[in-house]
């Protein structure tokens, strides 16, 4: 029988603290949180490789690195509601929901939103409330936010998004540029974001979110 509680540790001292993610609500988020019960069927021996995981099409479940150099920059707090724009099956979801005082968890897709809503519950994440629409609408209104992070690969941010995130949030997006990209977040200041890069990474660009591509003869 597999030991899944060793391999989360493994994860977070091969995988999470060597990546310089050293924060206690996060180590312990992603010590707590079951990885296993939030992937597909038949998955759960390969949960906790140091790579994404396909769980639909251009939709993967983010390598644990990724994820918790996101919440790390993002720096969420007890008292502060969070957009998680495609959640899966709900792992992020569940990661957050140790750090912030509430959770919107988007998912376009209904069986999977489904899946996450079972498996958020099981966890005992009841101060997440799993929203099924467009990932590129977000759930404005539930909002607005205080943190915003998408789960997947970004060309360019939908029309909306940014109008869910009160001033001074903070938004963290993988903005893809070819087979690589650039994890930044955002301030909203003034009504406008201002962008930084944090580090590299890569992910399928979401539906939703790529760029409009200009017709050439």
């Amino acid at each position: 029988m597999t030991d899944f509680a060793a391999r989360r540790l493994m994860m977070v001292d091969t995988q999470i603290r060597p990546s310089d993610v050293t924060k206690y609500p996060i180590i312990d988020a992603m010590l707590a949180v079951p990885r296993e019960s939030f992937v597909p069927d038949g998955q759960a021996e390969a949960t906790y490789a140091g790579e994404n995981m396909e769980i639909a099409a251009d939709r993967v479940m983010l390598e644990p690195r990724t994820l918790a150099k996101m919440l790390d920059v993002l720096d969420i707090r007890d008292d502060e509601l969070v957009l998680d724009i495609g959640c899966g099956y709900g792992y992020s979801a569940a990661v957050i929901s140790h750090m912030a005082q509430a959770v919107v968890a988007v998912e376009e897709d209904e069986a999977l939103a489904g899946e996450a809503q079972t498996a958020l519950m099981d966890a005992g994440a009841d101060n997440v409330a799993v929203h099924t629409g467009p990932l590129s609408s977000g759930a404005a209104e539930l909002g607005p936010y205080d943190v915003i992070l998408v789960q997947g690969g970004v060309e360019t941010l939908p029309e909306g998004l940014e109008d869910q995130l009160k001033e001074g949030g903070r938004i963290a997006c993988l903005f893809m540029d070819g087979p690589l990209g650039s994890v930044r977040m955002g301030i909203k200041r003034r009504g406008q974001l201002s962008w930084r890069f944090e580090f590299n990474a890569a992910a399928p660009v979401m539906p939703g979110f790529a760029a409009e591509r200009a017709f050439a003869l």
